[in-house]
């Protein structure tokens, strides 16, 4: 039955279900959806904004510069979690929710006006705090509301609402990016953020079970108590390996597909507004190229659930990782844009298996009252992969990807420019040996050569092979964690509070 209405305990109290989950539980996916929405609208293109040289509108950042403020974007917004959990156990989940949508609105302001490396940083930095606390309580308050009976279920039902939001962000992104200007990306990101306030009002906070008399050091030091247990941090480590390599389909490939990626062909089977004019005729918004991912999650991830809610969570994520990673593979190795989305189709199904079902995992082995603390502990992964995975694409796009550090590498190496010039391998000593920046070396090396952008692109994919030194050791990094989890899930057999 659809709906239905329930007595609740001995109250008598008519209780509102659909799908047989409280109406608490709904609203908050909503409100989940709302901030990923406003989320994914600055991080689906935010890449672009930072890093790439020929956007006239970006910041034009350095790869290293960009990898910093993600790598510590990372640690701000999913490792703080570990110690905001217990604070959303002890102090109530909605007071927290309210501080978090504060906070992300203030970070999306500060950024559409901070163009300066350190004041950009710092808007960042704000933004992740308020996403710290948010992660935590909100799926504190959910756990509240699952039994391990639905927990596959509702924790795919949130997963799959939280791709709607992502999923209408991503041609939002681009079409106000495109149409009046990279603020308003960030300001509407803020005014989206701002619906939670209304949604906050619609249900009563969920108790947590935990004791409401402990000190903020207390809490601290219960949450780094709990953590020490050499199994939990070995599935940690694990998948941060994983995660690490997952989080640069996001973060890498905008810029990997503006620099690289023909998909012309697609271009005309689309709808006009998904696509723009470069230099290199009418493209895809990478945006609109990665929304696939959205598309797809949306569309299986309910039925996915609903298949494997019977299969240990750790094989399931044993699968989605491999399959995932044959993705990553498939959609970096490629200047193709119909192979790169049939990457994004593999890596899709595998994140449907892994991402729901690390939640559900820490979700299952907590402990009365420590919901929130040990979903704080699940973004540990996501901050440690993402930090060293942030530094590592820095090193790898900034030498060996970047299309404007390529040119000039190639003006250098290859033309009279370069005559006499000895390069210490820095990619930061191009400009003044050649005197070409970053932002006009495409246009030089066009000039130079006597060749279009087409031509230029394709010589420098084919001297210099980005794909290979910046995606194959990403991939390698992802086997690695494939082979530990299967070890780790077949030991946890023995454990009955880690058999999950």
């Amino acid at each position: 039955m659809l709906l239905s209405n329930i007595v609740s305990n001995d109250k008598e109290k008519k209780e509102f279900r659909m799908f047989g989950f409280k109406f608490g539980y709904w609203m908050l996916c909503t409100i989940e959806m709302w901030e990923r929405l406003a989320y994914f609208c600055v991080r689906s293109v935010v890449a672009v904004y930072i890093l790439q040289a020929d956007d006239p509108g970006g910041l034009h950042f350095t790869a290293v510069q960009k990898g910093s403020i993600y790598a510590w974007w990372f640690v701000f917004q999913s490792v703080l979690p570990m110690f905001t959990g217990g604070f959303a156990d002890r102090y109530g989940y909605k007071k927290i929710l309210a501080f978090s949508v504060t906070m992300n609105i203030l970070g999306y302001v500060l950024m559409a006006y901070m163009r300066s490396y350190t004041g950009f940083f710092t808007a960042i930095m704000v933004l992740a705090t308020g996403t710290a606390f948010f992660k935590p309580a909100l799926q504190g308050s959910l756990a509240q509301n699952l039994t391990k009976d639905n927990s596959s279920v509702g924790w795919g039902f949130f997963y799959w609402i939280v791709n709607v939001g992502s999923m209408i962000a991503f041609p939002i992104a681009g079409l106000l990016r495109t149409g009046i200007g990279w603020k308003w990306v960030f300001l509407f990101s803020a005014m989206a953020t701002s619906m939670n306030y209304l949604m906050l009002l619609t249900f009563k906070d969920f108790p947590s079970g935990a004791s409401k008399t402990e000190t903020p050091w207390q809490v601290f030091k219960r949450t780094l108590k709990n953590i020490v247990e050499p199994r939990l941090i070995a599935w940690l480590l694990i998948m941060s390996c994983f995660w690490l390599m997952m989080y640069q389909l996001w973060d890498l490939h905008p810029n990997f597909l503006t620099d690289w990626t023909d998909s012309g062909s697609i271009a005309g089977l689309i709808p006009q507004g998904m696509s723009h004019m470069t230099n290199r005729g009418l493209q895809v918004l990478q945006e609109n190229l990665l929304n696939l991912n959205a598309i797809l999650i949306v569309m299986f991830m309910i039925p996915v659930s609903w298949a494997v809610r019977r299969m240990r969570t750790l094989e399931a994520m044993v699968i989605g990782m491999t399959v995932a990673t044959v993705g990553v593979l498939v959609a970096g190795l490629t200047a193709n844009g119909w192979i790169f989305l049939l990457g994004v189709v593999f890596f899709s199904a595998g994140e449907m298996l892994t991402g729901p079902k690390k939640n559900e995992y820490l979700g299952l082995i907590a402990p009365p009252g420590k919901k929130g603390l040990y979903l704080g502990y699940v973004n540990i992964p996501i901050g440690i992969g993402g930090f060293t995975g942030s530094k590592l694409a820095g090193y790898l796009y900034g030498h060996f990807g970047e299309k404007a550090v390529l040119a000039q590498k190639y003006l250098l190496q290859h033309t009279a420019l370069g005559e006499g010039k000895v390069w210490n391998g820095d990619p930061n000593q191009l400009e003044q040996l050649i005197g070409v920046s970053r932002t006009e070396s495409m246009i030089k090396l066009q000039e130079v050569l006597g060749i279009d952008a087409v031509q230029a692109t394709k010589l420098l994919w084919d001297t210099y092979s980005p794909h290979l030194y910046v995606w194959l050791p990403f991939a390698a990094i992802g086997i690695v964690a494939i082979i530990a989890l299967i070890i780790f899930a077949k030991m946890a057999k023995r454990w009955d509070d880690m058999n999950a």
